[in-house]
């Protein structure tokens, strides 16, 4: 490579060392000011300072005073982060804001430009305007019906399969038809459009070799869902157990469900009043003595599910079309899938442990009292609150100290507002539960803390 080339990619203190080298290796000084990038008599200096004073270091420069101390950034930083333009809801952008604060400059006494906000707002990676979905954990039982699914990936049993719905897709007919550009084949696509009805996917994805035994029908009620379920068995082999992982429906966990396992599986369902609740037909549903066993997601744990992944692909591939009728989709989602089984089909195997998500669940619940306390619907406080009574109790150690210590001053500073959100509570079996549950956490905690301090002292 080209010492120029070298040279140029670097400034500073580095140009001064390169200058040193190229100095002592013969070169005049207007030889090394040129590759260097600086002028002849700047050369010439910095090779008689570092020549008396041995240093290569810039000298301090005083450059431009500051505009804005620190204290105000913080402000300026509370102000768009952490407020909203309306009474719970709305969101800043940067013009609006710098208008709304040239209106109001009392807020944080000054008039910022826009081009300002944004500066202070990069200096600390601060991206308030972004925002994405995420999926809370809301199941009190999540992690151990995650580590049971987990541990059946990492060993997965001869026949397996994922079953889910993909429910109510709409079938959209576009006035124009799609168009492309001459110069980027870019395509153009009429936001207009005409429903022409709804569309249920049901699916059966093989963990073995990743096909997918599909259908699309009109509804996926229980009778729909029984009958899709037995034509996948049927083309299982027959002596063979056979495991399916699926969510928490209705029609996965009722009693028509389970008279048709027990058929498939040639023993005797147990009477209806036997199975008379869910608890007991899950439990009965996940039973290893019978040829169908049944694996059932957490709440709110679809993604452990794989054939959510292949919903994705299926979704890109096909849903995003025109299609004038049910019977047009149809069509096309049937070639799709005798694509898939036939050319693109592979198994997606699983690797995610789980580390690191115990401790996320506690911040995020940190997060929620801290920021909206008062806001939490009495049910998702409930649930919460159980989920985080079985993370002390049983992964303990999973998250961090500090992270526990958060948790129990952030629900020291809300207990107020958290016990008077359960007491206007007006169903007296939900407000039983809350308080119940928030009665345990505390107890829990502060036990666990006066032990350590009894350890000590």
């Amino acid at each position: 490579m080209p010492v120029q080339t070298i040279i140029e990619s670097v400034s500073g203190t580095i140009r001064r060392k390169s200058a040193i080298v190229l100095a002592n290796k013969g070169f005049t000084v207007s030889a090394v000011a040129e590759p260097v990038g600086c002028g002849v008599s700047t050369v010439s200096r910095s090779l008689e300072r570092i020549v008396n004073t041995g240093d290569i270091i810039d000298f301090p420069r005083s450059g431009r005073p500051a505009i804005y101390s620190e204290t105000f950034k913080l402000e300026l930083i509370g102000f768009y982060c952490q407020t909203q333009p309306f009474p719970n809801s709305g969101r800043w952008t940067l013009r609006w804001a710098a208008v709304h604060l040239a209106a109001h400059p009392e807020i944080i006494n000054a008039i910022p430009s826009k081009s300002s906000i944004h500066r202070i707002l990069k200096e600390n990676n601060l991206k308030p305007h972004q925002s994405r979905y995420f999926l809370h954990i809301t199941d009190p039982d999540f992690f151990p019906k995650m580590e049971h699914l987990i541990k059946l990936y990492l060993n997965p049993p001869q026949n397996l399969f994922f079953f889910d719905e993909c429910p109510g897709i709409q079938i959209l007919k576009r006035f124009v038809p799609d168009l492309r550009t001459n110069e980027t084949m870019k395509r153009l696509e009429e936001f207009e459009y005409i429903r022409n009805g709804t569309m249920n996917v049901l699916a059966f994805f093989d963990y073995a070799n990743g096909k997918v035994h599909a259908e699309c029908q009109a509804d996926h009620k229980t009778d729909t869902f029984l009958a899709i379920f037995k034509r996948h068995v049927s083309s299982c082999p027959a002596n063979e157990q056979i495991h399916y992982v699926m969510d928490n429906l209705s029609t996965h966990r009722g009693y028509p469900f389970c008279r048709a396992v027990a058929e498939l599986s040639g023993i005797d369902c147990p009477c209806e009043k036997e199975l008379n609740n869910l608890e007991k037909r899950v439990k009965w549903l996940k039973s290893t003595n019978k040829r169908i066993v049944i694996h059932f997601t957490p709440y709110h744990g679809s993604w452990l599910n794989l054939v959510e992944f292949w919903f994705g692909i299926m979704n890109k591939k096909v849903l995003n079309e025109s299609y004038g009728s049910a019977e047009e989709l149809k069509e096309s989602f049937e070639a799709f899938l005798e694509e898939w089984n036939t050319l693109l089909a592979h198994p997606f195997r699983w690797s995610y442990d789980g580390k690191g998500l115990h401790k996320k669940a506690v911040n995020r619940f940190t997060e929620m009292l801290k920021q909206a306390a008062n806001k939490l619907e009495i049910s998702t406080l409930t649930k919460q609150l159980r989920l985080m009574n079985n993370l002390f109790d049983h992964y303990f150690h999973e998250v961090p100290g500090d992270n526990w210590k958060k948790l129990l001053n952030v629900l020291q500073s809300q207990e107020t507002t958290l016990r008077n959100s359960i007491m206007n509570e007006k169903g007296p079996l939900k407000k039983e539960n809350a308080e119940n549950a928030l009665n345990s956490l505390f107890s829990a905690i502060e036990d666990y803390l006066w032990q350590n301090t009894l350890k000590t002292a």
